[in-house]
C-alpha cells in the first residue's frame, strides 16, 4: 500500500452515484416507523399547499363575484385552519427528521470508527492521521443536510411539482404547456452542471483533507518545528495548502452557483409565456380572473420547488463525494481478522513456537523480511532479539501479537495456532511495551489503569511500585490524580516511560514484549526499571528487542536476527565464546 503524504491527493475509486445514494439511504430506512410518521405529515402539508390556490380561485370567481361575504368569511376561516395545520405539520416533520438524521450520522460515524479500528498497521502507516480525521468528522458532518433534505425537501417538492403540473393540465392544458415548456432547458443545464461540478467537489475534498493532515502533523511535531526554527517554512506550506483549498472551492462553487440563475431564467421565461399565451392566444375574456390568479400562484408553487430541487441537486453534487470517501474507508478490508470458527484462547503458560515462518509486507509481497524461521521458547524464558536495524526483530514480536499474518508457516502459543483463536483473547494475555511512550489525556491513575480498567487501587499501586514509578508520582502535587496531556509535557521522558511500563504491568500478562522499551530512559532510571521488573519477568515469557546489549546480558537466550532469519542463538556467554555476529556487535559497543 503506497504511502499518501499530506501534500498528495488521495486516490478515489470511480463509483456509481446511484449505488452510493442507495447505500446511504439504507441507513435512513433503518428508521422506517419514524419515516412513516414523517411521510404522513408530509402528505398532509403537501395536500394543504396544493389546494390553497383553489381557495383563492373560488373566493374571487364565486364568492366575490356574487357578493356572498358570509361564505367568503367561512372560506377564509377554513383556509386559516388549514394554514395552522400546515405550519404545525411542517414543524413536527422538521423536528422528527432532524432527530432521525442525527441518529443516522451517529450510526455512520460509529460504524466508520469501529471499522477503522480493525484495519491493519499498513493502513495507518500509509494514511496521515489528519486525513482519517477528515473522513470521520468533516465528511460525516457533510451528509447532514443531504440526508435531511432527502426526506423533508426532495419528496414533498417532487410531489408538489407533480401535483401542480397535474392540476394545471386539468384546468387549462394550453396554459400549463406555456408555463412548463422551459423544463427541458432546465433539465439539460442541470445535467451538465452536475456532471462537471461533481468532479470539482471531489478535488475540493481532497485538498481539504490535505490541509487537515498537514495541520495535524504540524501540531503533533510542533517541538521539532520550533527546535529547527522552521515556523516560516511551515507557514509557507500552510498558506500553499490553504490556497489550494480556497482555489478548489471557488472553482467548484463557481459552477454550482449557476443552478440559481438557471432556475430563475427558466422560471421567468415560463411566466412570460404563461401571460403571453393567456392574453394573446387564449384571450383574457375566456379565462377568469380567479383562474389567472390561481395559475399565477401555481406557477410560483411549481418553480419554487424546482428551485429547491435545484438547491438539493447542488447539495447532492457537493456532498456525494463525502459519502464516497466514507464508503471507500468502509470498503477497505481488514487484513487481520478472526477466523470464522476462532475460539477463545484459554489462560496460557507462555510457550511460543515458530514453525517454518516466512513473512513479507503486503505492499512488497515479493520481498521476504523473514524466511523459514523456526524456534521454540519455553514458558518463563526471557528471549532477547538483537541485530542491525531492519533485520526483522520488531517483525517477529509483531507476528507473535498477530499484528500481521505470516506469509507461510505457523505460530503456536501453548500449542494453539494463533490464527485459530480470537485476537482479543490473544492480546489480552500479552503486555506490549514499545519506545513510543504514548499517554492518553487524563490522570495518571487513568493512564495506568488503561491496561486493566477494573483494576483495584492496590493493583494500580503495586504496578507503579514494581517499575519504580510510585516515588515520583506521589511527589507530584495531585499524585495519581495529576492531569496529563497525551504529550505529558510536565513529565520527563523517563517518567512517561515508567508510566507506560506500569500500564503494561498492571494487566499481568503471560507474555511480555519489550520493543526498545528502555531506549528513551537514562541509565539511572533504567537501573530502577530493571530492578523493578526483574521479579515480574519470573514465570513470564518475555521477548526483549534491544540495541543496548547491556540490557539483555542476563537473558536466557539471545537471538541474533539478520539475513531474514536467526543467525545465532544462545546465551551471552555462549555467543561471546563463539566470536560470531553477537561478539562483533558487543565489541562495537564496549570494545575490549
Amino acid at each position: 500500500m503506497p504511502v499518501n503524504s499530506v501534500r498528495q491527493d488521495e486516490l478515489s475509486r470511480e463509483v456509481s452515484k446511484k449505488e452510493t445514494l442507495v447505500r446511504l439511504y439504507r441507513y435512513l430506512f433503518r428508521y422506517k416507523k419514524d419515516l412513516w410518521v414523517v411521510a404522513f405529515l408530509m402528505a398532509v402539508t403537501v395536500s394543504i399547499s396544493l389546494i390553497s390556490p383553489l381557495f383563492i380561485e373560488r373566493a374571487v370567481d364565486v364568492h366575490v363575484a356574487k357578493g356572498d361575504w358570509r361564505r367568503l368569511l367561512l372560506l377564509g376561516a377554513v383556509a386559516l385552519a388549514a394554514y395552522v395545520i400546515f405550519m404545525a405539520g411542517t414543524r413536527a416533520r422538521t423536528i422528527l427528521m432532524a432527530r432521525i438524521t442525527n441518529q443516522v450520522l451517529l450510526n455512520i460515524r460509529e460504524e466508520l470508527y469501529a471499522h477503522i479500528q480493525t484495519l491493519s498497521f499498513h493502513f495507518f502507516d500509509s494514511h496521515p492521521t489528519g486525513k482519517i480525521l477528515a473522513r470521520i468528522i468533516g465528511d460525516v458532518n457533510s451528509l447532514k443536510e443531504l440526508l435531511t433534505d432527502s426526506v423533508t425537501q426532495l419528496a414533498p417538492e417532487f410531489i408538489t411539482v407533480a401535483g401542480v403540473a397535474v392540476i394545471m393540465v386539468v384546468k387549462n392544458p394550453l396554459l400549463a404547456l406555456a408555463a412548463l415548456i422551459t423544463l427541458p432547458i432546465l433539465a439539460a443545464g442541470m445535467f451538465f452542471i452536475m456532471t462537471v461540478s461533481h468532479r470539482r467537489w471531489q478535488v475540493y475534498r481532497k485538498k481539504n483533507s490535505n490541509l487537515n493532515a498537514f495541520i495535524h502533523e504540524d501540531m503533533s511535531g510542533i517541538r521539532v518545528v520550533q527546535s529547527f526554527a522552521a515556523e516560516e517554512e511551515t507557514r509557507e506550506d500552510f498558506y500553499q495548502l490553504s490556497g489550494q483549498v480556497r482555489d478548489s472551492f471557488v472553482y467548484a462553487v463557481r459552477l454550482a452557483d449557476c443552478f440559481g440563475p438557471l432556475v430563475d431564467i427558466t422560471w421567468g421565461l415560463g411566466g412570460f409565456l404563461l401571460y403571453f399565451i393567456g392574453i394573446k392566444v387564449v384571450g383574457v375574456d375566456k379565462v377568469g380572473v380567479g383562474t389567472f390568479l390561481a395559475f399565477s400562484t401555481y406557477l410560483g408553487m411549481f418553480w419554487n420547488p424546482i428551485r429547491n430541487l435545484a438547491s438539493f441537486y447542488n447539495k447532492l453534487v457537493t456532498n456525494l463525494s463525502a459519502a464516497e470517501r466514507i464508503f471507500d474507508i468502509l470498503d477497505t478490508p481488514a487484513e487481520i481478522v478472526n477466523r470464522e470458527n476462532a475460539g477463545s484462547l484459554p489462560e496460557i503458560r507462555g510457550r511460543v513456537r515458530f514453525e517454518d515462518v516466512t513473512f513479507a509486507y503486503t505492499d512488497e509481497p515479493d520481498r521476504n523480511v523473514l524466511e523459514h524461521v523456526s524456534f521454540t521458547v519455553k514458558p518463563g524464558q526471557t528471549i532477547a532479539l538483537v541485530g542491525p536495524t531492519g533485520a526483522g526483530k520488531t517483525t517477529i514480536v509483531n507476528l507473535i501479537s498477530r499484528f500481521y499474518d505470516v506469509k507461510a508457516g505457523n505460530i503456536f502459543i501453548d500449542d494453539y495456532e494463533i490464527r485459530d483463536v480470537t485476537m482479543k483473547s490473544l492480546r489480552q494475555q500479552m503486555g506490549i511495551m514499545t519506545q513510543d511512550n504514548f499517554l492518553f489525556t487524563g490522570t495518571i491513575r487513568e493512564n495506568i489503569c488503561y491496561g486493566k480498567p477494573d483494576a483495584t487501587e492496590e493493583e494500580m499501586l503495586a504496578a507503579a511500585r514494581a517499575v519504580n514509578a510510585h516515588d515520583f508520582i506521589i511527589k507530584l502535587e495531585k499524585g495519581y490524580d495529576t492531569e496529563i496531556s497525551e504529550r505529558g509535557a510536565q513529565l520527563s521522558v523517563g517518567q512517561k516511560q515508567l508510566l507506560a511500563f506500569a500500564r503494561t504491568m498492571i494487566s499481568d500478562p503471560r507474555i511480555l514484549i519489550l520493543d526498545e522499551a528502555t531506549s528513551n530512559i537514562d541509565t539511572h532510571t533504567e537501573l530502577l526499571v530493571q530492578e523493578g521488573i526483574r521479579h515480574l519477568l519470573e514465570n513470564r515469557t518475555s521477548f526483549v528487542v534491544a540495541h543496548r546489549l547491556s540490557t539483555i546480558r542476563n537473558a536466557d537466550r539471545i537471538f541474533v536476527i539478520d539475513g531474514k532469519g536467526i543467525l545465532e542463538d544462545g546465551n551471552h556467554q555462549e555467543l561471546m565464546e563463539r566470536r560470531g555476529a553477537y561478539y562483533e556487535l558487543y565489541q562495537s559497543q564496549f570494545g575490549s
